[in-house]
């Protein structure tokens, strides 16, 4: 006959019988265990070239495989390259047996694949044991799980462990997305995917509403009163303007000011106090020509400074002008270590005309920020907390302990010198 029934009273029923009706029961092979359950978990403890795999209820291919202890289980010797072994429950149909059994891999190659017919050797997998060159323990890093759930009337599983030939319409919880899904026949479906707009199939690419209007009372959060936006009014449409228009005292922004000229040729005009008729700072008159004027005549002379907020001042060393005055120590081999250096000044955008100006070549001096690298900070100026400039006419105070320490060296060796002199004579 070309169709049979079981199982029946009285009724012979074979092992492959048996096998493919449990294993359409359980809808595939997996550990009768929660997700992530101890039931055939394997693990390394670095005891040994050996993993160990605890007690556990599986069904693999229809067939009933139970341990009650936990097992160890040998590991080969490592290679000469990385290799991946795996630890499998064994359906051996002819040997009538599930044993655990390792798929030892190839030195340097990937995972291997597992022996999964239907009436013949089914490998159910547990886990992946990575040996590297030269281990000789397998400790818990080592081993990477793969085992599959049974699931009773719907499934559970992590994604790496999902069933891998199931029927259409397979139900499970993705333990790895905490979300339901189901097999479509071609991959793994969200079984409440969250919508939003770029879900939603054939929507439109644009909502231009038809004219429409709408009563008032149908507008919700309309304002209670509608402060006009920024719009004009041509001159004919105002009415009761006056004739004439006094301006009240106000005042007007530089851009809002229309037709201004490009330049400001001032009119004729004087600065008293700072400035003389000349042209020149009152104080500090020959500064415009310092090429030309010698510093003759009679009166004092003074080097111009500049305040940081534009004011001119003379630079005073009295002691009528100072208190709490206390010796200052120089470090003089800071001093010494000063590099001078010839450099190009960058080139300067100017603003009154809108052209780069070129800087000036060839110029000597230091560097600001390697004089504040050697510690003589009080000669460093600083403008917004960054380094700006130096104070080089406290240059001189820096070396005079340089000039100092020299000069005693000199003297000292002067005297070692006579010394010498008179021993010799």
């Amino acid at each position: 006959m070309s169709i049979s029934s079981y199982p029946f009273d009285g009724q012979a029923v074979s092992e492959g019988q048996y096998s493919r009706l449990f294993g359409e029961l359980a809808s595939h092979s997996g550990i009768a265990d929660s997700e992530s359950g101890p039931d055939f978990r394997v693990y390394g403890d670095s005891s040994g070239m050996q993993v160990k795999v605890n007690p556990g209820f599986a069904i693999v291919r229809g067939h009933a495989v139970q341990s009650t202890a936990v097992e160890t289980i040998p590991i080969a010797a490592a290679g000469s390259a990385t290799r991946y072994d795996r630890i499998v429950l064994r359906l051996d149909p002819t040997a009538n047996s599930i044993t655990i059994a390792v798929v030892q891999g190839a030195p340097g190659g990937g995972v291997p694949a597992l022996t999964q017919t239907s009436t013949g050797i089914y490998e159910f997998p547990l886990a992946t044991v990575t040996i590297s060159v030269g281990a000789a323990t397998i400790s818990a890093g080592n081993v990477s799980l793969e085992r599959a759930y049974l699931g009773n009337t719907v499934g559970g599983w992590a994604t790496s462990t999902r069933p891998a030939n199931p029927r259409i319409g397979r139900l499970g919880l993705n333990t790895s997305t905490n979300r339901w899904e189901f097999w479509d026949g071609t991959k793994w479906a969200d079984l409440a995917p969250t919508i939003d707009w770029s879900t939603i199939d054939g929507r439109p690419g644009s909502f231009t509403p038809a004219a429409h209007s709408h009563v008032w009372s149908e507008v919700t959060g309309k304002p209670s009163t509608f402060p006009p936006s920024s719009h004009t009014h041509a001159w004919g449409d105002i009415s009761g303007k006056p004739s004439t228009f006094n301006p009240s005292s106000h005042s007007h922004s530089w851009s809002s000011i229309t037709g201004k000229p490009s330049t400001f040729a001032p009119s004729s005009h004087s600065h008293s106090g700072y400035v003389s008729s000349s042209g020149t700072v009152a104080w500090a008159n020959g500064s415009k020509k310092p090429h030309a004027n010698a510093a003759s005549g009679s009166g004092t002379w003074y080097a111009v400074w500049v305040e940081g907020n534009g004011t001119f001042a003379r630079n005073t060393s009295s002691i009528r002008f100072k208190e709490n005055v206390r010796d200052y120590e120089v470090n003089v081999d800071a001093v010494l270590s000063l590099d001078p250096k010839i450099y190009d000044r960058k080139d300067q955008l100017d603003e009154e005309t809108g052209k780069v100006k070129e800087g000036r070549k060839d110029e000597v001096g230091l560097i600001a920020e390697e004089v504040e690298a050697a510690g003589l900070t009080w000669l460093v100026n600083y403008l917004d907390g960054e380094v700006d400039g130096l104070r080089y006419d406290l240059l001189g105070v820096a070396l005079l302990p340089v000039v100092q320490r020299q000069a005693a060296q000199l003297s000292a060796l002067e005297e070692r010198l006579a010394a010498l002199e008179a021993k010799l004579a």
